[in-house]
């Protein structure tokens, strides 16, 4: 993708380096040294900070919000308005970051604590509230979220649904 500023669309840093066939819908911004991977589909009005890293494949959707120090995995879905935070302690000069391991599935408008992982192949639920780590391979919603099942189950249910 070639890089370009135009005010009336979106803000991208001259230092971003963003991979190969990554499409930016309108009115969002990407920071300074972010890296961003081959195939990532950006939505409108996404705001990604500088030092962001994202990998190969991933699909963030509209309103988005990824401050500076997070790192997402390649294959990974973000639904819309979910919020990653990096200052467990607002306004502390010292920042952390949220991991998300490859193939993670969002829900829209889930929220995660400074400094938690998620778990490779995880699935968090619409509107969860991630206060701590999840493990790989399993589905927490709720306030705050909690393990509920497997990756496992929620893959049959989907099958179901889709049949």
């Amino acid at each position: 993708m070639e890089k370009q500023n135009n005010n009336l669309i979106n803000f991208i840093s001259e230092t971003a380096k963003i991979g190969k066939n990554v499409k930016v819908w309108h009115f969002s911004y990407i920071g300074n040294n972010t890296e961003i991977g081959d195939n990532v589909s950006i939505g409108s009005l996404v705001h990604i900070d500088y030092n962001v890293k994202i990998g190969d494949n991933t699909r963030i959707e509209g309103s988005v919000y990824i401050p500076p120090l997070t790192t997402i995995g390649k294959n990974v879905f973000v639904g819309p308005c979910a919020a990653f935070t990096n200052d467990p302690y607002p306004m502390s000069p010292k920042m952390t970051g949220v991991v998300v391991e490859d193939g993670v599935i969002i829900g829209g408008r889930a929220v995660f604590k400074a400094g938690v992982t998620i778990g490779k192949n995880s699935v968090i639920a619409m509107g969860a509230v991630v206060t701590k780590d999840v493990p790989p391979n399993v589905v927490v919603m709720g306030h705050p979220a909690t393990v509920r099942y497997s990756r496992e189950e929620f893959d049959q249910k989907k099958k179901k649904w889709n049949s």
